[in-house]
């Protein structure tokens, strides 16, 4: 199958499906804290969601996909980076490059957000193809290098150690 028609932001009534949706796609995730579904909503309480994007299936509206950017902090006051995730798609839709195209929107509606640059914490293999790589100078914590990513929209790469909002740490 091809990748959804229209990607768009989130809305009111997009909510419970985009809950629904992220606790199901990450169900079955070994590495998955099982929690990202409690992330976006607290996230979205706290008006840290800067962007939320859906992937819908033009023919029945139904919410295929799911992508939250929030902003994150650098040690050394870098401004205007922002953390990718979670990413979400509906298991039985996984691998026909939804994920791929959410990723592409967020990027872009960084880029011309004037963002600085995004971070992300997954697979090395998937999020290289969008021009994420690990950066020395970028330190997450307790996480193998090789799985923190970074890609810088301006030249500079800052130093220092990166902290995802405290949404992350929610569980309910």
């Amino acid at each position: 199958m091809t990748p959804p028609k229209k990607i768009r932001k989130e809305t009111a009534k997009d909510i419970y499906a985009i809950e629904s949706l992220t606790a199901k796609a990450f169900l079955e995730m070994p590495y998955s804290s099982h929690t990202e579904h409690f992330i976006v909503n607290a996230l979205r309480r706290a008006g840290r969601l800067t962007l939320s994007l859906v992937a819908i299936e033009s023919a029945t509206d139904e919410i295929l996909g799911h992508i939250a950017i929030s902003p994150v902090s650098i040690t050394g006051n870098a401004a205007g980076w922002f953390g990718l995730g979670p990413l979400s798609v509906t298991p039985a839709r996984q691998r026909e490059g939804i994920g791929s195209a959410l990723v592409k929107e967020a990027l872009k509606h960084l880029k011309n957000a004037d963002a600085a640059g995004c971070v992300v914490l997954g697979d090395p293999d998937y999020y290289a193809r969008f021009g994420f790589k690990p950066e020395a100078a970028l330190i997450l914590p307790d996480v193998p290098a090789e799985y923190f990513q970074a890609i810088a929209f301006k030249k500079n790469i800052p130093s220092g150690t990166v902290t995802f909002d405290e949404a992350f740490e929610a569980r309910a």
